[in-house]
């Protein structure tokens, strides 16, 4: 298992769906992937996607900064690997582009231990082939009123018993409250919802506007305010009787850690592209101490095996934004998730998408 290569590929691919984060803007899937090869041959993949331009300099960072400290080293070693890694990029990359790089390496670090056990991940970190139930995410603000509930119905005939729909950046603090009524009113009450504000307001109007949704049952306020103002997320779950949620934008458990010793924030999203699924099993241990739960930002396919082997998993984020991409695609059955029952984390990137969309920015 001594690492013999890491090598790179960036694609660029279109989405199925376009997602409406705003009017006019047409995204595109930016991904970087990660192949760890060792010396009897096991591959492991990783991989993170950008939401903005970057891809060549996330490269760069892996093949100059990174790819050193890896060659050479025991690939079974994984924590010593990630206490290396970030120790020694620590004055350039505290947050952002090497911990989106190490965390690339990371997921492909444990795909790889997969491959040579033979085991799924959630097997490897002593878990349970268990359904994990999942929300239908993708209710754009920029759809409108009714688009945001077309899309939550098909999620609701699919099968799915809670829809995330987004409110905030639109300068209409009323219209927002009546894309919440109506939401309510056409999935009825059994269907939680949960809002998504993006980071878009103040902690003043945050609680102005959290205290008008309470009247239609919402499941919880996400980001209510910018990633930075702890004391404004606190404020404003002190006020408010609904789940004020986040940490889908910190860097991992230090970034954190307010939140735990606070005990206002009751379920926390993290990502695994801002730490690895090292960091999110540590993550998710500090927070079983403080009795918080985990409902952890997209990459379902690979948050599926964490849900599965930590005693505090509350629900996945179902986007479906790679679902075409993957040989064997990790689809929920009526709103539920099993974690994929292969060796590693269980996913591989069709053949042609990495030839046909090869990113050439």
């Amino acid at each position: 298992m001594i690492i013999k290569d890491v090598r790179t590929r960036l694609i660029s691919a279109p989405f199925a769906e376009q997602p409406r984060f705003d009017q006019n803007t047409t995204r595109r899937r930016n991904l970087a992937i990660v192949e760890i090869e060792t010396a009897s041959g096991v591959v492991g993949i990783g991989y993170t996607m950008l939401m903005q331009p970057g891809l060549r300099t996330l490269d760069a960072c892996i093949h100059e900064v990174v790819k050193p400290m890896l060659l050479g080293r025991d690939a079974t070693q994984i924590e010593s690997i990630w206490r290396d890694v970030w120790q020694g990029t620590y004055r350039m990359g505290r947050m952002g582009v090497v911990i989106l790089a190490l965390s690339a390496v990371d997921i492909a670090l444990w795909d790889a231990l997969g491959h040579h056990t033979g085991l799924p991940l959630y097997k490897l970190w002593g878990g349970t082939d268990k359904e994990i139930p999942a929300y239908g995410s993708g209710c754009y603000r920029w759809l409108g009123g009714d688009g945001m509930i077309e899309k939550a119905q098909r999620f609701v005939k699919q099968g799915f018993k809670a829809i995330k729909m987004q409110a905030a950046h639109t300068d209409s603090l009323r219209g927002d409250v009546e894309n919440v009524r109506r939401m309510r009113e056409a999935l009825g009450p059994d269907i939680d919802i949960m809002i998504d504000i993006n980071q878009g307001w103040s902690a003043d109007t945050a609680i102005l506007m959290g205290r008008k949704f309470e009247e239609y049952d919402v499941y919880w306020i996400e980001e209510p305010v910018p990633v930075e103002d702890v004391p404004g997320y606190l404020r404003v779950a002190r006020s408010l009787d609904l789940r004020v949620v986040g940490g889908e934008s910190h860097f991992m458990r230090w970034d954190l850690r307010p939140f735990f010793a606070e005990g206002l924030i009751p379920i926390l999203q993290p990502d695994v592209v801002r730490g690895g699924l090292t960091e999110l099993r540590k993550i998710a241990t500090v927070a079983d101490t403080w009795g918080i739960t985990i409902a952890p930002h997209l990459f379902h396919e690979l948050m599926s095996h964490l849900l599965a082997s930590i005693p505090n998993g509350l629900i996945l984020e179902y986007m479906g934004w790679l679902d075409d991409l993957w040989v064997e695609p990790h689809n929920p059955v009526n709103g539920m998730l099993r974690p994929p029952d292969r060796p590693g984390h269980g996913m591989a990137f069709r053949p042609e998408v990495l030839k046909e969309h090869a990113f050439k920015g």
